[in-house]
């Protein structure tokens, strides 16, 4: 007769074990911050962490309506939530519009709810914009990829005003470099990384 009672418990404790929590993105005093989607966050927090002038990004999930959704959630395509990545930089260093050009350098915008071998709408390419400033930004470079047939399809590239963003589990962030040798890491993250450095004209760390 204890069993069921037990179980809801233990059951309700996992639950509350997989929530998140939303994410402050007021940037510290003389900083700034951006959000955008482009696939596995693992590899857009890689990318971006490596260009110089960002201080940190973080892992974590927008664009959607789910409260504290989890991994497993965002996963099954029904929040609306895109898997996102936080960055925080300093403008003194990097522009918003070096950012946005890291953006389109490393992925591939044209395919819709997807990105590579991942596919779902929480893939989707997704440039949150915090002002009206940043959203003509993006404007004008997917304009100008699209003058100069950068890619060979149109661009599906959503733009979206900043929104809500729930930092991920604890084990996605820094995923790339606390996890080298993981299979998806070796063969979809690190080439992607490796492409982005060949393609990026702005500054590496």
């Amino acid at each position: 007769m204890k069993i069921l009672p037990l179980f809801a418990i233990l059951m309700t404790f996992i639950s509350c074990q997989s929530q998140t929590k939303e994410l402050s993105l007021k940037p510290k005093p003389g900083k700034a911050v951006a959000v955008f989607a482009e696939g596995c966050f693992w590899c857009s927090e890689h990318v971006f962490e490596a260009v110089y002038g960002v201080d940190e990004a973080i892992s974590g999930y927008s664009g959607g309506t789910a409260k504290n959704p989890s991994y497993h959630q965002v996963g099954s395509n029904q929040t609306g939530h895109a898997e996102a990545v936080a960055v925080f930089y300093d403008p003194k260093k990097v522009s918003y519009a070096q950012l946005v050009d890291a953006f389109f350098a490393s992925q591939d915008p044209t395919t819709p709810n997807q990105q590579g071998p991942d596919i779902g709408s929480s893939y989707r390419s997704i440039a949150f914009y915090g002002n009206l400033d940043e959203k003509k930004i993006i404007q004008d470079k997917i304009a100008a990829l699209s003058v100069a047939k950068v890619f060979a399809k149109p661009i599906v590239t959503e733009l979206k005003p900043v929104s809500t963003f729930y930092e991920a589990e604890d084990y996605h962030q820094d995923y790339v470099k606390l996890n080298p040798n993981q299979g998806y890491v070796q063969g979809v993250s690190l080439p992607r990384f490796n492409k982005f450095k060949k393609v990026f004209k702005g500054r590496l760390k």
